[in-house]
């Protein structure tokens, strides 16, 4: 029978060494300071919109870890709303999304203030809405066993098994003390902001208080943690770093649930937040280069042009995957194939396009040459 942490004597005195990664924590660091240098020299409205990049990508990413795919044109525009921007208030249809955009600005805005159980229940309410037979904004209290499962009816593996649901209050008191104490001040300061990030992480998923969306609120925790210890409210991307190898972090969470030894689970997500780092630094270049894109060519390209070239590079430096074709095109702009075809080459002409590979005709594709 498994002996999770939480059933050890031990519990929640976590044990850990930082000997192998303290070449990371200092590049970290670096990192960091090279970010804010960035973010400073930057126009404000550049700056703003390197946030709200940053920011979208996390409300994507966190919910697609958890086999979920909000809009992305419906976040977006929560999160432009929320942070008091310009957004098309007809586009917010979709109230999952629009609570999660709600949640990411509410993270970062209140990076500061204390943790407390009244802004878990909050950020569970923005999450989860109304959603029909789940608790929402409140500890879990169904009886039955909070269990971690994989594989078909039948066939399950149980990988970790939480706390019983009469434990969860007394141990989220204790979670929200510590983590209240080892912040900046906190009589228990925990100084590198990468190491309390993973052990607040650990911690929270370990207790797994809500019926729903502990993923997410504890990837959020896990944010705030960061952002803290910085001083100023993260930029990057955790959940990104971590849904491209979603394998590994599952594994090293199950490992790390089964001893408060936890070193091998520090050094995985100090390792991760490092690379979330080093990702952030290139999507802020990419977005100082899709600014002086769009001010080379506002006046040049005419309005069905930019609304595709914008949804392009939504998905990143390269646009679409295979590029822009006419049926794409058409498909975006509800214009003819010939107008279509008109405006592409017309990119071309300018220097807006170039070509995705060989080919013509039909097979004629392109990347925006940003």
């Amino acid at each position: 029978m498994t002996v999770y942490n939480w059933q050890q004597e031990d519990w929640p005195h976590f044990r850990f060494s930082l000997k192998n990664i303290e070449n990371e924590l200092l590049i970290f660091a670096e990192k960091v300071g090279r970010v804010s240098g960035i973010l400073e020299s930057l126009p404000p409205e550049t700056r703003q919109e390197a946030v709200v990049d940053i920011i979208l990508t996390e409300a994507i990413k966190t919910s697609e870890i958890e086999g979920e795919y909000p809009n992305r044109v419906d976040v977006l525009s929560s999160i432009r709303k929320n942070l008091g921007l310009h957004y098309n208030p007809e586009f917010i249809k979709d109230k999952s999304a629009a609570g999660l955009g709600e949640l990411m600005i509410d993270v970062r805005n209140k990076y500061k203030e204390p943790l407390t159980e009244s802004m878990l229940f909050s950020w569970h309410k923005m999450l989860l809405g109304e959603s029909k037979g789940i608790q929402v904004g409140m500890w879990r209290t169904h009886e039955e066993p909070m269990q971690v499962i994989s594989g078909a009816l039948g066939k399950e593996k149980v990988h970790y098994e939480a706390p019983p649901p009469f434990m969860v209050a007394e141990e989220m008191g204790k979670f929200i003390e510590w983590f209240n104490q080892t912040g900046p001040g906190g009589k228990n300061e925990i100084k590198k902001s990468p190491v309390r990030s993973a052990i607040a992480h650990l911690y929270f998923e370990t207790i797994h208080p809500f019926e729903d969306g502990n993923g997410r609120i504890g990837r959020a925790i896990a944010e705030k943690a960061l952002s803290q210890s910085i001083g100023r409210p993260v930029m990057l991307s955790l959940s990104r770093t971590i849904e491209a190898n979603k394998k590994n972090y599952y594994l090293s969470l199950e490992k790390a649930q089964r001893s408060n030894e936890i070193s091998s689970w520090v050094e995985y997500f100090v390792k991760t937040v490092l690379d979330a780092q080093t990702e952030a630094e290139l999507q802020i270049d990419f977005t100082l280069r899709k600014v002086k894109f769009f001010d080379k060519y506002k006046d040049t390209l005419n309005e069905r042009q930019l609304t595709v070239i914008k949804r392009m590079l939504e998905e990143g430096p390269q646009g679409f995957e295979g590029g822009m074709n006419a049926r794409k095109y058409i498909g975006i702009t509800k214009t003819s194939k010939a107008t279509a075809t008109r405006d592409m080459q017309q990119l071309m002409e300018v220097g807006a396009f170039i070509p995705a590979g060989i080919g013509g005709g039909r097979s004629t594709s392109y990347h925006v040459n940003i």
